[in-house]
């Protein structure tokens, strides 16, 4: 397979992330257990995963994501996917069962021996079946099970995962949740929502979820949009999260960019580079003129984004921090744009209820709610299907507000209404004093013309005829 060929064909169906699998790339394999790893993928490397086997990584560059693999030796070949198959019930029970230790006459050296021997996973599984002193008696059902968990033991294959935002934070939440502030991917999904990040908007991102939340909004831009991250470090942070997401790096250049909390003060002023001495100077190393390059490309790349945050108008402010929320919306409200939403997350609940209870007094903002997300996974399979024994307890607290402009110009609903009221009954009454000032205008002449009728007539009667 030509891999410059199949780069440049991914690059123009997804020009902000590759569909297949490239060189430099950290990919997620899904093991036999379900566990899922993260591998760097380097061209002429070989990667290993432990117990599972070891395969030359060339085996999986220019290959699209979701298929299931083999290995033998250190090739990989690529298997069908499988199909779900009913289970038939029957009358057998699990209650006479004694799983004691001589129920499975083949010992850990045999299987290890068969295993050194080259003799396939299936094989294995196979001749523990049928020394198996109590299988036949198990329902079918635990015969599923057995199954599985010898397969997750002996078996050689495993599944790459498509870097999707999902996927990567199903893998956080279950490797180590702290790190991601126990945002699960149901809590993800509602802060993005709320925040109504979509391809185009302009965001202003705390994160210190491990760039979760960075990576969840570029995402979504799509590569077309405008994100600036606040964070703490002087240098643009090294998120573990997005180094699984492999997006190319020339796009995320143009879309993101970072500041620390102290460049995101108006009143900072930055360190001015060495602008004075021209990276021609004569004299000048060829390693000093690229360092000097380099630092006058990071002091132009400050400011433009300090511009561009200063700019304001911001589409929403999402804020996933250790920090005091209240500071730190302060700090960046001012940068919200009219009718720009406010999310914040936090593991625990009593920071965003302190900071709502401030929110209902200020009117600049309009409806400050929390919520609380909660998941429940399902198996499901034929015949089978019913919530997993154990769940998450929280994927934690959301605070969601609307920015407002507070104009103490304007006037209130009801006033307005009750002036509008007062406006139409002045109206009502104006037309009504018109119409009787017209009716008494056009009834005065016909009363003249009748009494100078009246008095014409009266004249003549009087007169003598002659």
């Amino acid at each position: 397979m030509d891999i410059s060929n199949c780069e440049d064909a991914t690059s123009a169906l997804n020009p902000f992330k590759a569909t297949t699998i490239q060189s430099g790339h950290t990919v997620l394999l899904r093991l036999p257990s379900g566990e899922t790893k993260g591998f760097k993928v380097e061209k002429d490397a070989t990667i290993s995963i432990g117990r599972v086997g070891s395969f030359r990584a060339n085996e999986l560059i220019g290959h699209p994501y979701g298929l299931t693999y083999e290995i033998h030796g250190k090739e990989l070949a690529v298997q069908p996917p499988r199909t779900l198959q009913e289970v038939e019930e029957t009358d057998a029970t699990n209650e006479l069962i004694n799983d004691g230790e001589f129920v499975q006459p083949l010992t850990l050296g045999e299987i290890e021996g068969l295993k050194k021997s080259g003799v396939h996973a299936s094989d294995i599984i196979k001749a523990q079946i049928e020394q198996h002193a109590n299988y036949s008696m198990k329902t079918e059902y635990s015969k599923e099970k057995y199954k599985q968990r010898k397969e997750a033991k002996y078996s050689k294959t495993f599944s790459t995962v498509e870097p999707t935002i999902y996927n990567v934070c199903d893998h956080w939440f279950k490797k180590d949740q702290n790190r991601i502030r126990d945002i699960r991917p149901d809590t993800l999904s509602q802060i993005l929502n709320l925040a109504n990040v979509r391809p185009g908007g302009r965001y202003i991102a705390v994160d210190e979820a491990s760039g979760l939340l960075v990576s969840a909004i570029l995402e979504r831009l799509g590569g077309e949009g405008r994100l600036i991250s606040i964070c703490d470090v002087d240098s643009p942070p090294a998120y573990p999260v997005m180094t699984l997401m492999n997006f190319r790096k020339d796009i995320v250049t143009n879309v993101h960019s970072s500041l620390n909390w102290a460049t995101a003060q108006e009143d900072y002023t930055p360190v001015a580079a060495a602008a004075q001495e021209s990276s021609s100077e004569v004299g000048k190393s060829e390693r000093h003129r690229i360092r000097l390059d380099k630092r006058k490309n990071a002091a132009d790349t400050l400011l433009n984004a300090r511009e561009e945050l200063f700019a304001g108008e911001y589409d929403a402010l999402l804020i996933a921090s250790d920090y005091d929320p209240m500071e730190i919306l302060q700090n960046l409200i001012v940068y919200v744009a009219g009718s720009g939403s406010i999310v914040i997350q936090s593991p625990f609940s009593q920071p965003l209820t302190e900071l709502q209870s401030k929110l209902r007094l200020d009117p600049s903002y309009l409806a400050p709610s929390i919520t609380e997300s909660w998941l429940r996974r399902y198996q499901v399979l034929p015949g089978r299907t019913h919530p997993t024994m154990n769940t998450s307890g929280s994927g934690g607290f959301l605070l969601h507000a609307i920015k407002v402009y507070d104009d103490p110009n304007a006037s209130k609903v009801s006033s307005h209404r009750q002036s509008k009221r007062r406006k139409k009954e002045a109206d009502e009454g104006y037309s009504s004093l018109s119409q009787t000032l017209e009716s008494h205008e056009t009834t005065e002449p016909e009363e003249e013309d009748a009494a100078v009728a009246d008095q014409v007539s009266l004249t003549n009667e009087m007169e003598p005829a002659g």
